[in-house]
């Protein structure tokens, strides 16, 4: 036995090239090794576990046959591409996997070239592969493209726009449809012998009729489960699939766990395609860790874990979070109001709907991922009469503006929006950073846009959208845990517009917007051992203002700031703008904004992304310094410039 085959298949591979010179049954040992590699990596930092251990002979196969990075190489949505970096020249990096500094969970353009195109949101991959695909017809240093799409980011609409835009160009493209809704297992290597026959003659078309024939001879409970995946791509028991309505050669479905069939499949197709190409592959989710594979996540997203065991390591909570909150107080306002109805579009666990789904599931509605659906979807549900809570995170909640503006603010539909993970949430990065929504929402006519300052507040937030139906209202709340405030036994409706004063001084006025409450009340306590009086108030508000609270702050300081956990253009500029429009800005007073910088923050915790941006109480504390040293200066006389 020489060195090499007593090394371990994965030591040898420092790049996708390596795969070349490997055997088929070399790449098998691979994906075995790999598959162990990413589990090992996951276990110390966290991630997206599940979706990666689906794709890993599949991951394998693809940059075996392709050349990339020429080829170029798309992972939809991104959350499954760790066995990816690991085979790409960044294994000795994973141990900083979503950390600060380190590796992006998802694909990023700037870690690496075998990441042509970044992704966090789902449903892009056909629509960038299609660009590449024609910009290599336009002279463009390109190869081959493929696009790497699961079962639940085709249900976006997005897709079958590219599907549609990809089949009237006839460009030559891949797309590889991961379904890992169900699973077939038919006979190890029978497949492989099918596809190995034809790989190397024969038309495209020969594959297809291969892979059909093999699914007639399956067995009735195996043959059956692959109808039911053909179908999920057809909409017909039999005869041609949407996909080649749409102009595609549909192959399959494969078993993706098969190096056999995935190699063979692959290089059938890359030798024959002329034009676009989809070929159905099946997988399991987690596959090959039995934790994973028996949890009902499937291990989508864990914290650390020990390998042996799979128990996760999670940090002990003081408090419900927000999420938590939410579907709790929802479900109880649904009990009392058969009018309510809940909307998500994918994630009835992350928004916190599954509390309520579990208690009336003929009042929660799964979209999939279709926010835009979702949107539209609730804004009839509004102009019927009922009383639509339309739950999206913030960053997924951009996806849908067009509908909120068209289909609920133009209309003025009482479409109760409650957005999760609003601010920075850590490890996503800046992907799935709830930055922009405060600005995007205020600026439309009719719309109230609330945040919460702590979770009990969140309670009256919601007691208040039950009862607005004068038009759309949101409410935004961020990631993770509560302040631990007592929260009430019901929520009672606010005052539509108006915020509340927590702490009084003469100095300095902080308003905040949202659950950065705990630090401006936090600086203004750091400020007070220096003898610097601060007064706290809760804006609760961006639109409507409390511009009486506002003018009552600037008349009783010589400064005041507002903090929000929102990017530029949000609470912040509200003020100023009714400010500057009512001449309180002539009063010489000072006003500064707190926001989020004028960029994008990349992944890290929670804490450190916000010291990165500034928002901290230390930070919150030295600008009303800054403000308190200005307005003890004696004053100056200011000259004008003359007039040329």
């Amino acid at each position: 036995m020489d060195a090499d085959s007593r090394t371990p298949t994965l030591d040898r591979v420092a790049g996708p090239a390596d795969l070349k010179v490997l055997s088929d049954a070399e790449l098998a040992l691979l994906a075995v090794e790999l598959r162990q590699e990413t589990i090992e990596a996951v276990s110390k930092t966290g991630g997206h576990l599940g979706s990666s251990l689906g794709v890993v002979e599949l991951t394998v196969a693809i940059h075996a046959v392709f050349n990339t990075p020429l080829d170029k190489l798309i992972w939809d949505v991104g959350h499954q591409c760790y066995p990816h970096k690991i085979i790409t020249g960044r294994r000795d990096r994973m141990g900083t996997l979503r950390q600060k500094g380190g590796l992006s969970g998802f694909t990023k353009r700037s870690e690496s070239e075998f990441d042509p195109f970044g992704a966090a949101h789902s449903s892009t991959s056909i629509s960038a592969a299609l660009g590449f695909a024609v910009g290599r017809e336009m002279g463009m240093p390109v190869g081959d493209t493929i696009a790497v799409i699961g079962d639940g980011a085709i249900t976006a609409g997005m897709a079958y726009e590219a599907m549609n835009h990809a089949g009237h160009l006839k460009e030559r493209l891949f797309v590889i449809l991961n379904d890992n809704d169900m699973s077939i297992a038919p006979p190890v290597g029978a497949m492989s012998t099918y596809l190995n026959a034809i790989a190397d003659k024969g038309p495209l078309a020969a594959l297809k009729a291969a892979a059909e024939g093999f699914e007639a001879a399956l067995p009735g409970p195996v043959r059956d489960g692959a109808r039911r995946a053909r179908q999920l791509v057809t909409g017909l028991p039999g005869g041609s699939t949407l996909f080649e309505e749409f102009g595609f050669s549909y192959i399959g479905p494969i078993d993706g766990h098969d190096m056999g069939q995935l190699l063979g499949t692959l290089r059938a197709a890359k030798a024959r395609a002329s034009g676009p190409v989809i070929i159905h592959c099946v997988t399991v989710k987690g596959k090959g860790y039995a934790p994973a594979e028996g949890a009902d996540d499937k291990y989508h997203g864990v914290a650390k874990f020990d390998v042996a065991t799979g128990a996760q390591v999670k940090g002990k909570s003081n408090a419900p979070s927000y999420t938590q909150v939410f579907g709790e107080t929802l479900t109880a306002e649904a009990a009392r109001d058969p009018k309510i109805v809940a909307i998500t579009a994918a994630m009835p666990g992350g928004t916190g709907l599954d509390i309520m789904a579990r208690r009336f599931p003929a009042r929660v509605f799964d979209v999939g991922i279709a926010e835009q659906h979702g949107v539209t979807f609730a804004a009839g549900l509004a102009a019927s009469g009922m009383r639509p809570f339309c739950a999206i995170y913030s960053s997924f909640l951009q996806r849908g503006y067009d509908q909120i503006v068209h289909d609920v603010a133009l209309q003025g539909l009482p479409v109760r929006f409650a957005i999760d993970r609003a601010g920075l949430v850590g490890q996503d990065g800046a992907t799935h950073a709830g930055a922009f929504d405060i600005g995007f929402l205020a600026n439309l006519p009719g719309f109230t846009v609330m945040a919460a300052g702590d979770e009990a507040d969140l309670v009256h937030m919601m007691a208040t959208a039950v009862a607005h139906d004068q038009g759309p209202i949101a409410f935004r709340y961020p990631r993770g845990e509560g302040a631990g405030v007592e929260l009430p036994a019901r929520g009672v409706p606010l005052q539509i517009g108006r915020g509340r004063v927590l702490r009084e001084g003469d100095d300095v006025a902080i308003v905040s917007f949202g659950a950065h409450l705990s630090e401006a009340l936090a600086a203004a306590e750091l400020l007070e051992a220096e003898g610097i009086k601060v007064t706290v108030a809760d804006a609760r508000f961006a639109k409507p203002l409390d511009t009486a609270l506002i003018d009552q702050l600037m008349a009783h300081h010589g400064a005041l700031i507002t903090v929000e956990q929102g990017a530029t253009g949000g609470f912040g500029a509200q003020v100023l703008h009714y400010l500057a429009a009512s001449g309180g800005l002539d009063r010489g007073r000072l006003v500064r904004t707190m926001t989020l910088p004028d960029t994008f923050i990349d992944q890290a915790s929670p804490a450190e992304m916000y010291a990165e941006a500034g928002l901290r109480a230390v930070d919150i504390a030295a600008v009303v310094r800054v403000l308190a040293e200005r307005l003890a200066e004696p004053k100056r006389m200011i000259s004008k410039p003359r007039l040329l």
